[in-house]
C-alpha cells in the first residue's frame, strides 16, 4: 500500500475543486493529428561517460556545467547491458554533453604540445565499439560534433578540420553517424564556458554555415540538426541577448537545417546552482509544471515554420532535472509521471523525436551505471515502446491531474491510451469510441519514492534474458484508474 506520509492530495490553488472522481474521454475521430518517428523514444549516452570525464554519481556540486568526480570510460560491450537497450529498440542514440566542445578526437593531427594533457580523449577504439554497439542495437547515431572553446574576437572563425578528420575516418570505415550537430547547448556556453567563450548569434550562425557545408560535403548521408539551444523552466532562454539566441541564430543561417532541436528539463537538481523550478514530489506531481514544455515547443515550432520550414522539430536532450538528475527523487518512481506525460505531450505538439538525458549514468538514467539495474522510467520507456504506435489523436482531459494521450497501437486496427493518474484519487474512466477494450497495464508502487514498480501487480523482470507483455497477469477490464498510476488500455478499433 501507499505511504500516507508520501501519498497525499494536492489541495492548492486554482487546481482544489478541478478534480473529479468520474472522467469521459471521447474519440471524435480516426484520422491522426500527426506522426511521430519510428524511433520517438530515444535516449543519450554523454560524452563524459563515454570517455571517461567529469560525471553525476558522487558529486555535490558543479564545476563549469559538469559534475565533480570524474568516471571510468563507459564498457558498451557488457552483455547485461546489450539485453537491457535490445528492449529499448529501435531508437536514435545521442552522444553529446558539456564536454563535447573540449574532447580530443583521436583523427587530431594537433601536435602533441597543443593538445589538453589533462583533457578528455575519444579513442579509437571508443570510437568503433560505439558504432559496434549501434550497429547490434539498431541504433542510429547523433553525434555532438566539436565546437570548441575559444575568445570572443575570434568568433565567426571555427575551424572544420578536427571535424572533417572524424568524418573522412568514418566515411573510410564505413560508419554511419544519421545526425550532426555542432556544438553543445551553445546559448549557454557563457554559463559553463565563461563570457568570453559565447558566440553571438551572427557568428554563430556564419559557423553553423561553414558546418553544414562541411558535412553536406564529407557525410553526405548525414543529416544536421541544429541549434540544440537550452531552455529553463519558467524563463525560457533565459538571460537577453546572451541566451536568447534561437531566432536571431536561426534568422541570420543561410543553409538548411534538416531538424530544428532544443533541449529542457522541467526541474533543477539540488546540484544546479541556479534553480528556477526545483526537483521535489509537489512540483514534479504539479499539473503547472508541465506546461512550460508546451510553451516553449510552440515557441519554437514557430521560429521554424519561419526560418526554416522543412525542418522537423526534435527535443534533443530532456530529463527530469539538471545537472545529473535529482538523488532519491530522478531514479524513483515519481520522475515516471512527468516521463510519461512529456512523452505523451510532446508527441501530440509536432515533437518526432525525443531524446533522454540518459540511457545510463547520473540519477536521471534509464539504467543504473553501477548496477546495470533498470530505474523506474526504464520501464515506463519500454511500455511506450510495445504499446505506442506513430499515429497520434487528439484526446481531452477535463481533470488536470490525470493527463491521457491516445495513439495508434503496434498491430493495425488497435490503439492505446496513456492514462496518468497524478492525484490520490482513484478515477472512473469513460471512453468512447474507441472501441472494445482488449487489454489494460496498470503501472504501481509501494510509494512515490520506490525504487520497484509493479506492472499489473508484479515487479518486471527478465527472464531467459527477455521480459515480454504476456508475462504480466491479466486485469480485468474494469474503467478503473488507481491513484498515482500510469496506465496503457488498449482497445480494439
Amino acid at each position: 500500500m501507499f505511504s500516507n506520509r508520501l501519498i497525499r492530495p494536492w489541495h492548492r490553488g486554482q487546481y482544489s475543486n478541478r478534480q473529479n472522481k468520474s472522467l469521459v474521454v471521447n474519440l471524435t475521430s480516426t484520422h491522426p493529428i500527426t506522426k511521430i518517428d519510428t524511433r520517438y523514444l530515444s535516449f543519450s549516452i554523454d560524452i563524459s561517460v563515454l570517455a571517461g570525464g567529469f560525471w553525476w554519481e558522487g558529486s555535490t556540486g558543479t564545476q563549469q556545467g559538469l559534475g565533480t568526480q570524474r568516471v571510468a570510460p563507459l564498457d558498451l560491450n557488457q552483455s547485461k547491458l546489450d539485453l537491457l537497450v535490445d528492449a529499448l529498440g529501435p531508437a536514435y542514440v545521442r552522444v553529446g554533453g558539456s564536454e563535447a566542445d573540449k574532447v580530443e578526437y583521436f583523427t587530431s593531427q594537433k601536435p602533441l604540445y597543443e593538445k589538453q594533457h589533462d583533457g578528455l580523449l575519444l579513442s579509437q577504439t571508443m570510437w568503433d565499439n560505439l558504432h559496434h554497439f549501434c550497429q547490434r542495437h539498431d541504433l542510429a547515431l547523433i553525434f555532438t560534433l566539436k565546437y570548441g572553446l575559444f575568445e570572443r574576437r575570434k568568433q565567426g572563425r571555427w575551424d572544420a578540420t578536427e571535424v572533417i578528420d572524424l568524418l573522412k575516418y568514418s566515411q573510410a570505415h564505413q560508419q554511419q553517424i544519421d545526425i550532426c550537430e555542432l556544438g553543445n547547448e551553445l546559448n549557454a556556453y557563457w554559463a559553463f564556458h565563461g563570457f568570453t567563450s559565447q558566440p553571438s548569434a551572427k557568428n554563430l550562425a556564419k559557423d553553423y554555415d561553414t558546418f553544414i557545408q562541411c558535412v553536406r560535403q564529407h557525410s553526405p548521408n548525414s543529416k544536421i540538426s541544429g541549434p540544440g539551444s537550452a531552455f529553463w523552466p519558467r524563463i525560457g532562454e533565459a538571460i537577453k541577448p546572451l541566451s536568447n539566441l534561437s531566432a536571431p541564430f536561426l534568422e541570420y543561417l543561410t543553409e538548411t537545417l534538416d531538424i530544428v532541436d532544443w533541449h529542457y528539463y522541467p526541474f533543477q537538481s539540488s546540484r544546479s546552482p541556479v534553480k528556477t523550478r526545483a526537483a521535489t514530489v509537489n512540483n514534479i506531481l504539479s499539473p503547472n509544471s508541465l506546461m512550460d514544455y508546451e510553451k516553449y515547443s510552440r515557441q519554437l515550432e514557430q521560429l521554424r515554420n519561419k526560418y526554416q520550414p522543412s525542418a522537423q522539430l526534435w527535443t534533443g536532450e530532456t530529463g527530469s532535472a539538471q545537472c545529473g538528475g535529482q538523488a532519491k527523487l530522478s531514479d524513483r518512481f515519481v520522475s515516471s509521471f512527468w516521463w510519461a506525460d512529456q512523452l505523451g505531450r510532446g508527441a501530440k505538439i509536432g515533437q518526432k523525436v525525443m531524446v533522454r538525458q540518459s540511457l545510463i549514468g547520473g540519477d536521471y538514467a534509464l539504467i543504473n551505471r553501477q548496477t546495470l539495474k533498470p530505474n523506474p522510467d526504464y520501464w515506463i520507456s519500454w511500455l511506450w515502446g510495445k504499446l505506442m504506435g506513430e499515429d497520434v489523436f487528439d484526446v481531452q482531459s477535463n481533470d488536470p491531474f490525470v493527463q491521457i494521450y491516445c495513439h495508434s497501437a503496434k498491430k493495425e486496427g488497435k490503439c492505446t491510451l496513456l492514462i496518468i493518474n497524478m492525484s490520490a484519487q482513484p478515477k472512473i474512466l469513460h471512453c468512447n469510441g474507441f472501441g472494445s477494450k482488449k487489454k489494460r497495464f496498470e503501472i504501481t508502487a509501494d510509494s512515490l519514492t520506490s525504487k520497484k514498480i509493479r506492472i499489473n501487480g508484479i515487479r518486471p523482470k527478465f527472464k531467459n534474458g527477455k521480459v515480454k507483455l504476456s508475462d504480466f497477469p491479466k486485469l480485468s477490464k474494469l474503467n478503473l484508474v488507481s491513484p498515482y498510476s500510469i496506465n496503457f488500455w488498449c482497445f480494439t478499433v
